[in-house]
């Protein structure tokens, strides 16, 4: 047996598929939104076709078992000890709960702490190949994005030289290459920001999902007394974007006022979901053994990828992202340039749909979404497999 297909042996189901059709679920109902074609398998959007933690479910339907749903109230002991509890553990750090905020998701975090942090026309600094929800973002709200390389420090340091970068963005992990940013490697972004006085915004969602033993370092150890923003959320390693729901750690007193003020009064939501907060509570002090499960699952699918695409194709060496779920794959080595083609194929021929690099600047890549059952993972990998095959082919 394959390392890829190892029987895991925790005590949960990862291995059964739960049916996601008809439930207003974006990655299944919505693939013809963004594919034109009903009915493809997705492996898509960045959720987990798992029920979340089972600690969780049992906190939500406690909750709902109460019957009452009137406003609620964030800045309580429950809520902040919970994450205080989480990074301490998990991340070996201390957090000043006084800094922590709330919001309705990380985008919607990140979209203030722009229009806070910058004006029209500014120049917004982010590495590439870039999550597209930053790229919209950014220049929805008539910024300007300004990418550099991963790794290209020397870039890097021009574009915060500009008298007109006023942000730069974090992915941490970075989304989508799954590359764990080292201590040194944020401490120097860190410097350089500093030095050209410009504001830093984290984004660590995708925090919890490091594999291989790798440590994640918050940007609360490496940001000191200049202008940062953490955000992030429990919903992408718990698998429940739909409850909403965000919070993050804002470096200065004076701008964590000014974020939830507006907030609170220019976008009216001083009140969050209380099932957010119910299963923020039970994640980050009940959930740790589910999350380390389903982390050493998905590790296993990422593994069956690298087994099944290196064998198909010699050569191109493809190696598990360090962080996440999402397989970020460059198929230019195994000889497709052609994005459009291979999408064509994928979609008319092998009923499938995944994401193409192009919607995130980055030609020639794919990025496979195996946070799924192992059954579906390989049902995807072959289908991306014959339609690489096909493509090189018709060449």
């Amino acid at each position: 047996m394959s390392e890829g297909a190892a029987v895991s042996s925790t005590p949960y189901d990862f291995d059964t598929v739960i049916d996601r059709r008809g439930t207003w679920c974006v990655q299944w109902d919505g693939v013809a939104d963004r594919f034109g074609v009903d009915g493809l398998l997705p492996f898509t959007i960045s959720d987990m076709d798992f029920a979340t933690a089972p600690e969780v479910l049992a906190a939500l339907r406690a909750r709902l078992d109460h019957g009452v749903f009137g406003y609620t109230d964030w800045r309580h002991d429950d809520f902040r000890s919970a994450i205080a509890h989480w990074y301490a553990t998990r991340y070996g750090t201390t957090i000043d709960t006084g800094r922590l905020v709330y919001g309705p998701s990380v985008l919607s975090q990140f979209s203030q702490l722009l229009q806070m942090w910058t004006a029209e026309g500014d120049g917004v600094v982010v590495h590439t190949p870039t999550y597209d929800g930053f790229r919209k973002a950014i220049t929805g709200l008539g910024r300007e994005l300004r990418g550099v390389g991963l790794g290209d420090t020397a870039a890097l340091e021009r574009e915060l030289a500009r008298e007109d970068s006023t942000v730069l963005v974090v992915c941490s992990p970075h989304n989508p290459s799954g590359r764990v940013w080292t201590e040194a490697e944020l401490a120097e972004m860190a410097s350089l920001a500093a030095r050209h006085g410009v504001a830093v915004i984290s984004d660590e969602i995708h925090a919890d999902f490091v594999h291989d033993g790798r440590p994640h370092v918050p940007w609360t150890r490496v940001g000191g007394d200049e202008r940062w923003a953490l955000i992030t959320s429990a919903s992408k390693s718990f698998n429940f974007p739909a409850l909403t729901g965000s919070y993050g750690l804002i470096g200065r007193p004076e701008d964590r006022t000014e974020y939830l003020r507006r907030m609170e009064t220019a976008e009216g939501l001083a009140s969050p979901a209380v099932l957010s907060l119910t299963a923020h509570i039970a994640a980050y002090r009940d959930g740790g053994a589910w999350l380390d499960a389903v982390r050493e699952y998905v590790a296993g699918n990422l593994a069956l990828v690298a087994e099944r695409l290196n064998t198909a194709f010699p050569g191109l060496e493809w190696e598990p992202p360090q962080a996440g779920y999402l397989a970020w794959i460059d198929l230019r080595r195994a000889g497709v340039e052609d994005d459009e083609a291979l999408q064509r194929v994928l979609i008319e021929q092998e009923r499938v749909a995944v994401m193409p690099g192009g919607v995130y600047g980055a030609d020639g890549f794919v990025r496979l979404n195996v946070g799924c059952a192992r059954s579906k993972v390989e049902a995807g990998l072959a289908a991306l497999i014959r339609g690489v095959e096909a493509v090189r082919g018709a060449a």
